[in-house]
């Protein structure tokens, strides 16, 4: 079974959300339609990166060690594999 670490963004360069799931696109149709939390508070609907595991734990782990992160960092790792920060949710939800 797959994990993912994920990124949600409001905008380019707007509010950031990191989470984690084992099925990224119940997930980010749950961000997208706000219903509660973080990322309907800020809007943040846009998946923006995502990185695959292959265990729950390690999945946890990368995304605690994300979250301590500086914004600066999480903005350079999201243009390194989103510079033109497209919605990568499309891809998941079809």
């Amino acid at each position: 079974m797959a994990f993912y670490v994920y990124i949600m963004a409001s905008r380019r360069n707007g509010t950031l959300y990191t989470g984690s799931t084992d099925d990224l696109g119940r997930r980010v149709f749950e961000h997208k339609s706000q219903v509660t939390g973080f990322t309907a508070k800020y809007g943040c609907t846009m998946l923006v990166w995502s990185e695959v595991h292959d265990g729950r734990e390690s999945a946890l782990i990368r995304e605690r060690q994300i979250k301590e992160w500086r914004r600066v960092w999480k903005l350079q790792l999201i243009e390194a594999a989103n510079p033109d920060w497209r919605d990568l949710g499309l891809e998941f939800l079809g």
